[in-house]
């Protein structure tokens, strides 16, 4: 049995960076990911097999067989789903996690989204809090990843974002079409616009080359190396020490725990000549940040005499408040071509409305969309009278394609604790392990938010000239997805809370969780910097303790 200074279960954006942290110092990692280490020629650029639209599948992981998982509906029935429906909840299972294919939008929480309880009081059945941290213990860390992976953006056009102590590394990728169009609709309206921080190289950085603006950015990995992860940052520094072991493919069990229920290691599965091999590893300190979907299930697989609800779970409190992020949206016809093939194609955005709206709790940050591909305006995103096949379809599309702009973004999710990850002991994965079991909804508040924001986004797309304005209001359902977070939340109450404010394990001394997992709320933005600055923060005090 090997010995580690730590085990690193996951290594996605945040687990690369744990593993990187801890390497640098001088620790003996083990990393674990249970996804493949693809290259660009590993993940296809299939238009119907990818993240953004996996109606046949996907072009990451995990395997479409042998991967089941279960969701509950309203009326208790149960149902089994596999990783490319939308209800399987799939964040990207592969070395560099969902960082391989996302659109990499790099935004800052703001200060009062550590505070949303305080500003707003807990309406009726949620479990809305306030972050045991603020703002201010996070700017650092904050300006640390976006130095240490690579960030390019405005640092002076947002009015409303939380203080800075430096600019980006990298000034915004170069103006579209549509931002130019949007600005000056945004203008007519008295709202203030920021570009898109986005964690794709603007100009050459850390060796990497300058974006080239292809079409195939979100849901597809980059052809020219300038989208920013673990990946292609702190994962190979970590290789580079030598104090880093990486195995792949490689599926965590269980934690294992002593006589006393201190965690002291980590049972993995990997296939071995057609057969499944276990072996179990020992460290000083273990580090879930499998996201918060699979933490949170890793938790809970490990349960024993002395934790029979599984880890850190005594309260039944592992699981619970899974958010991710409603995204209203509408479409406008505009009356000359928007598109000009100029990817990302997400560039201009506005965060007017993220707090401050009477009689609404929190709001969110709109923008214009990545480029939808062809396929994909042809499968979610056309108007309700245009015939879903045939000739008039098709003339829809040659006549319409270019001319239409999306503007969508997140909301805060008013998070509950019926909203929740268990495990299905009647299903089973490959590897004989219970599956994931989701089952709730949302906070019927974030319905009520996320419709305050459509408004306004048709406002926009008015503002924009579109002659014709298209796009379902928003319904109460489970909200988790590539925005997964909240199962295991941070604070300083074990009866509320799942870790303190270094992810540690309530009742643990060396076992933690790095991940969106820890987020008490999510933020009215793409989450992945506060995940990157949360694993920057919490691993550096973790080296400093091992």
């Amino acid at each position: 049995m090997k010995t580690y200074d730590a085990i690193v279960v996951g290594g996605g954006v945040a687990g690369g960076i744990v593993a990187c942290t801890l390497a640098e110092a001088g620790k003996h990692v083990l990393l674990l990911e249970r996804g493949k280490a693809m290259r660009f020629e590993d993940i296809p650029r299939d238009h119907l097999r990818n993240h953004r639209l996996s109606v046949y599948g996907h072009n990451t992981g995990p395997e479409l067989e042998g991967n089941p998982r279960t969701w509950q509906d309203s009326n208790g029935k149960i149902h089994i789903t596999l990783p490319y429906h939308s209800s399987y909840q799939n964040n990207a299972m592969v070395l560099g996690g969902g960082g391989r294919v996302y659109g990499a939008q790099a935004w800052r929480y703001m200060p009062q989204d550590f505070r949303m309880a305080s500003t707003y009081g807990v309406p009726e059945g949620s479990s809305l809090a306030d972050w045991p941290i603020s703002y201010d213990d996070m700017e650092l860390w904050y300006e640390r990843a976006e130095r240490e992976i690579g960030v390019s953006g405005d640092d002076h056009a947002n009015r409303f974002q939380g203080p800075r102590r430096k600019g980006y590394p990298m000034p915004p990728l170069p103006d579209n079409r549509s931002r130019k169009v949007m600005q000056e609709a945004a203008e007519k309206l008295g709202w203030n616009t920021v570009p898109i921080p986005l964690a794709i190289n603007s100009v050459p950085y850390q060796g990497r080359p300058a974006c080239i603006q292809c079409q195939h950015c979100v849901g597809f990995a980059c052809p020219n190396d300038s989208k920013n992860g673990s990946h292609n940052t702190v994962t190979p520094r970590a290789l580079a020490t030598g104090n880093c072991e990486l195995i792949t493919e490689a599926q965590a069990e269980r934690i294992e725990t002593d006589a006393q229920g201190k965690a002291i290691g980590v049972t993995y599965i990997t296939m071995q000549n057609g057969q499944a091999v276990r072996e179990t590893a020992q460290a000083s300190a273990i580090i879930v940040s499998s996201g918060a979907i699979e933490s949170s299930r890793l938790l809970l697989l490990s349960s024993g005499k002395l934790h029979p609800n599984g880890l850190g779970n005594d309260h039944d409190l592992v699981g619970r408040n899974l958010q991710g992020h409603y995204y209203p949206g509408a479409h406008g016809l505009l009356p000359d071509p928007i598109y000009d093939g100029i990817g990302p194609g997400a560039s201009l955005a506005t965060c007017q409305f993220n707090h401050g709206n009477p009689g609404i709790v929190g709001g969110g940050m709109i923008a214009n969309d990545f480029i939808k591909l062809p396929l994909i305006l042809q499968k979610w995103g056309m108007p309700a009278d245009v015939p879903r096949w045939g000739i008039e379809n098709k003339q829809w599309m040659r006549e319409n394609y270019s001319r239409v702009l999306q503007i969508t973004g997140p909301v805060h999710d008013i998070p509950s604790p019926d909203a929740r990850v268990t495990l299905d002991d009647s299903v089973r994965d490959k590897y004989g392990l219970p599956v994931v079991r989701f089952s709730g909804t949302t906070h019927p508040e974030t319905v009520k938010t996320a419709h305050f924001m459509w408004e306004r986004v048709r406002e926009w797309l008015t503002a924009c000239g579109a002659e014709k304005i298209w796009g379902d209001a928003p319904g109460l359902f489970l909200s988790g997805g590539q925005h997964q977070a909240g199962t295991c939340r941070m604070g300083t109450d074990p009866t509320n809370s799942v870790t303190d404010i270094w992810g540690r394990v309530h009742g643990q001394d060396n076992l933690f969780v790095v991940d969106g997992s820890l987020h008490v709320t999510n933020g009215g933005f793409n989450p992945m910097l506060t995940i990157m600055a949360m694993a920057f923060r919490c691993s550096d005090h973790i080296a400093r303790q091992i």
